[in-house]
């Protein structure tokens, strides 16, 4: 048939139709939203997620507070107790953990008694403080110019104290329950300690995870061991340091001073203060000289400054490598949601989430930012033995005790 019998209609008129058609479905279908959550929506739901946990761990603080208190004591025993294996090798494998419980049980119940002993001694002075303090709030408000402020006895009676009493008996008894829970938890982690190499293959069969999961175990628990060593260590030069200085000027319950300055230095930041600014203005209540209370601020200011800035980043090294802001900001944040517990374990909290951040790609850049060299070690990096997997190459620190 010729051309023209085609009715003017192009034999590859419907090929072209068809391509177009296609090309314009391709295109729509590109315009399609992916199924795919994009990187907005995921970083959206990490926010919600890390928010919902802040608002539960809050809410079940009573729950959650002696459960961490009760794994910090775990791993602090399990330290000791490998460090009395290296330390004594005489001693056999299966009594370190013992070993190491008791040891603890009987430093707590030391300084317990110490502190309850000369808790009582201190409570009567500041009765006897009274008119000192009264004169010094006198001179401060002539110095100032304003009108001098009510006496302390007159304070003490518009506070009325007595109102208080079974607000401070519901804390007492809240500190014995909390006690209770903490050593009740301690004793379920220790009991169960044995079980976590079996809970390491069951959750990661493979041998290349497995070793991945029980080094990012060893970097967490030897950052969190080296941060409580560390603190123990200065704690103790800052508490002798400090108990010198008191007893040589004539302060009043220095041993009782010096053991509140050693658990003081737990706490970031905030410890420091104490240590330093409390001692010279119970000096100023006792001395009638101002000279007593200076010696003794400038003595433990310098402690503090050599021990702070010179010892302790000696000892410390790369081991926690942690932002001081991000360590100011998880006193902040942990003190809010857990109060004086959180303080305590706001640093090797804040060290656990680095570690374990730095372990995937995608949250690998939260552990930078939390880093202070923003280098934070991969578990898969650190030097561990590669030749057999975690649970042949070293069964024995879980059946020592050495993982919790």
């Amino acid at each position: 048939m010729p051309p023209s019998a085609n009715f003017g209609v192009d034999p590859c008129g419907d090929v072209d139709e068809a391509g177009a058609g296609a090309d314009s479905r391709a295109r729509n279908h590109s315009r399609m939203p992916s199924s795919a959550p994009s990187a907005v929506t995921r970083s959206a739901l990490v926010i919600l997620a890390v928010i919902a946990c802040g608002v539960v761990l809050y809410v079940l603080r009573d729950i959650f507070t002696p459960l961490a208190l009760a794994i910090f004591l775990a791993v602090m025993i399990d330290g000791l107790a490998r460090l009395l294996l290296r330390r004594a090798p005489f001693l056999p494998r299966a009594a370190a953990a013992p070993a190491a419980i008791v040891l603890s049980i009987a430093v707590f119940a030391g300084a317990a008694v110490l502190i309850a002993e000369n808790a009582a001694d201190f409570v009567v002075q500041i009765a006897a403080y009274g008119p000192r303090l009264n004169g010094l709030m006198e001179q401060a408000a002539g110095l100032l110019g304003v009108q001098a402020p009510q006496s302390l006895e007159q304070l003490i009676r518009q506070l009325n104290p007595a109102q208080y009493l079974s607000q401070v008996g519901g804390a007492l008894q809240g500190f014995a329950s909390s006690a209770v829970f903490v050593l009740i938890y301690l004793g379920f982690i220790l009991a169960s300690r044995r079980g976590f190499e079996r809970k390491i293959v069951g959750l990661f069969p493979d041998r290349h995870e497995r070793r991945e999961a029980v080094a990012a175990f060893h970097r967490i628990r030897d950052g969190v061991e080296q941060y409580l060593w560390v603190q123990t260590v200065t704690g103790v030069m800052i508490a002798v340091a400090s108990w010198i200085a008191m007893a040589l000027v004539g302060l009043d319950n220095a041993l009782f001073w010096a053991l509140l300055i050693f658990i003081a230095s737990y706490i970031p930041i905030i410890g420091g203060i104490v240590g330093v600014a409390a001692p010279p203005i119970f000096a100023l209540l006792q001395f009638d000289s101002l000279w007593p209370a200076a010696i003794l601020a400038a003595v433990l200011q310098g402690v503090q400054f050599v021990v702070g800035n010179i010892i302790q980043p000696r000892m410390q090294g790369e081991s926690l490598n942690m932002d001081p802001v991000v360590i100011l900001l998880s006193l902040a944040l942990w003190g809010a949601i857990w109060g004086l517990p959180g303080m305590f374990l706001s640093t090797p909290i804040a060290v656990m989430a680095m570690v374990i951040l730095a372990q995937f790609d995608g949250t690998r850049w939260i552990a930078i930012l939390l880093s202070d060299d923003g280098e934070p070690v991969r578990a898969k990096d650190a030097d561990f033995p590669t030749a057999a997997p975690p649970s042949e190459a070293a069964p024995q620190d879980f059946e020592s005790g050495a993982s919790l």
